[in-house]
């Protein structure tokens, strides 16, 4: 159980995670700073006072990637606790995850992010630790729904 008095100070932030798929793979940027700092993520962030979640997602998508891209639909909604060494709670995160569809851009990282990734569902599952976990599951879970739509639109 949490202990309400040592977490009063912290509150939960919103945020947004972009998902965008081209070509069967999804995006992928190596986050600059934390949460999950180091490690490979959906590009996003903070969402800013009357912006919507949609907008939010684009507007970050590009901050960070360069890529243009349409929002779509929410996808899911992750709850993210960072604490510190001492397991005491610096931030709570709500991370709400937006599917945007790719029209295009200048692609180069900036902002959080260090390094563009596109993976698909192969190099995903062989990433050896680099996708943070929240990321991958979503990453799954979207590159699986888009490969069953492009086989549902195959001709027989």
């Amino acid at each position: 159980m949490l202990d309400p008095a040592a977490n009063a100070k912290v509150r939960p932030v919103p945020a947004v995670s972009a998902a965008v798929i081209k070509e069967g793979r999804i995006l992928m940027v190596r986050r600059r700073n934390p949460p999950n700092a180091g490690m490979l993520a959906l590009p996003g962030g903070k969402v800013e006072a009357g912006e919507s979640l949609r907008q939010a997602a684009a507007r970050e998508l590009m901050e960070e990637t360069g890529i243009l891209a349409a929002p779509r639909r929410i996808l899911t909604a992750i709850d993210l606790f960072d604490h510190d060494d001492a397991g005491l709670l610096r931030m709570h995160f709500i991370i709400v995850v937006v599917e945007l569809e790719w029209q295009g851009g200048m692609e180069a990282a900036a902002d959080d992010a260090t390094e563009l990734r596109w993976m698909d569902l192969e190099a995903l599952e062989q990433g050896d630790g680099e996708v943070c976990d929240s990321a991958l599951r979503v990453a799954r879970r979207v590159l699986a729904e888009s490969m069953s739509a492009e086989n549902a639109l195959k001709p027989d």
